[in-house]
């Protein structure tokens, strides 16, 4: 059984954190300072060291260091909030083993330990110019899980579904990762080991549809110079995704459907059926009740492949997501262009915080690598973010229809109409902390 030291002032979060590692198959001691944790190295061996960057007789990096000279063959794992993110991540340059942002995923927890636990401890110099690789949680298809309501409550519906063979439709906006949400579910389903057909219905034309989807005969049409397999065979056995099916024309909705009921396709020009067994993921960024209750859509079509519905939400809705999709986007572009950017500078975390990323997950991810691109250092700076991003900003800030700066407690209120009383949406909208403003309820009286 591994022998954990957890260092953290904090009691009650202590306690929890133990009670979890206890329960993980984990014996931890516990020190509530760097004093206690100095004897406590001294009177037994550990395999692992987890301590908070902040602690009320010294500071996380320093005892790491005081730890790394004394007992370089012991893992030392750094506990922080996101505002000490690069402070984190500097020390790892300097032999820490990794870094966890509270609050805490459990999956990370276990992930980031286990790592620790297999890595080798060696003093190579080697590893104090390299950057450091924050561990993110995701899978193989690139699913990261958030800390925010809104994508636990994502994470609880792909959890629940997936293991079913029910017809998923994913409805999001344009760049919320409604792909890597169907991804996820054929992963985590009894199908994984089968394909995963990816088909973006707006890019087919109306024509061609019928031979995209069930495949067609040499010689069959115009231009048809071979056989050629459509995605209901390809998916045989796995995942059909397609992806903005209100894309598709009143036509081709009446082909699929067809084909989704009797679960048998015809390839064109051929009089053989071809029996499928496929599983049906759908994404679209309109609103399909809207196209039904218009004739746009098929009623009957809507309702087969909606047996479940899965929000994808915005960025702005998982506003505290942000830096950790951030951090997961600088790590893979440090892999794609050959960087070794270690972070962003605080300037530029303040400027992400107040964007309202219109073009969601998609634009932060473009953003950040194209700032990796440009940047020299060792942190993102301000300088490398488009100009557009600034301009935007201000007519963004200009209209911005939340400014405590006069008639404060009546845009208090206005605020929690505007999001049906819930504080910490208010809070965001107000662009102040929860904290600010159960103070300021607290202040002017409001209920």
């Amino acid at each position: 059984m591994p022998k954990i030291l957890l260092i953290e002032d904090d009691i009650s979060f202590c306690k929890l954190l133990e009670k979890f590692l206890v329960k993980k198959a984990y014996e931890v001691t516990i020190s509530f300072s760097a004093a206690e944790a100095r004897i406590a190295v001294k009177k037994e061996s550990f395999d692992l060291i987890l301590t908070d960057l902040r602690l009320p007789d010294s500071d996380g990096i320093g005892l790491m260091a005081e730890f790394k000279n004394a007992y370089p063959e012991i893992p030392v794992i750094l506990m922080t909030g996101y505002s000490d993110v690069n402070t984190a991540v500097k020390a790892i340059k300097n032999g820490a083993s990794d870094y966890i942002s509270k609050p805490f995923n459990p999956d990370e927890v276990l992930l980031v330990i286990t790592n620790a636990l297999q890595t080798p401890q060696t003093e190579s110099p080697a590893k104090e110019n390299k950057p450091a690789k924050k561990q993110i949680p995701a899978t193989e298809n690139e699913f990261v899980k958030g800390i925010s309501v809104a994508s636990k409550k994502l994470l609880d519906h792909i959890q629940l579904v997936s293991p079913t063979d029910m017809s998923v439709l994913i409805i999001g906006e344009s760049g919320t990762g409604k792909e890597i949400i169907a991804k996820s579910i054929h992963q985590q389903s009894n199908r994984k080991n089968n394909n995963f057909i990816a088909v973006d219905c707006g890019a087919i034309p109306k024509e061609l549809a019928a031979s995209e989807f069930f495949g067609h005969l040499k010689g069959s049409f115009t231009g048809a110079i071979s056989d050629k397999m459509g995605y209901f065979e390809a998916a045989n056995g796995g995942t059909l995704f397609l992806d903005e099916i209100g894309n598709l024309s009143y036509e081709n909705q009446i082909q699929l459907l067809r084909a989704l009921q009797e679960r048998k396709i015809k390839p064109v020009g051929s009089n053989k059926e071809i029996n499928v067994d496929i599983r049906i993921i759908t994404a679209t960024n309109e609103d399909l009740r809207e196209a039904v209750k218009n004739g746009d859509f098929r009623e009957d079509l809507y309702h087969r492949i909606n047996e479940f519905s899965i929000q994808s939400p915005s960025l702005t809705e998982r506003g505290e997501d942000l830096m950790v999709f951030a951090d997961y986007f600088l790590e893979k572009a440090n892999q794609q262009l050959n960087k070794e950017i270690i972070g962003f500078s605080p300037d530029v975390v303040k400027i992400f915080q107040n964007y309202s990323w219109p073009g969601n997950l998609r634009e932060l991810q473009n953003c950040v690598k194209r700032a990796t691109l440009l940047t020299r250092g060792d942190y993102i700076e301000s300088d490398v973010l488009p100009a557009e991003f600034f301009q935007i900003q201000k007519q963004q800030n200009s209209a911005s229809t939340f400014s405590l700066s006069e008639n404060e407690r009546e845009t208090i209120i206005h605020a929690l109409s505007k999001a049906q009383n819930n504080k910490s949406e208010a809070a965001k909208l107000l662009k102040i902390t929860r904290k600010t403003l159960y103070n300021k309820l607290k202040q002017y009286n409001i209920d």
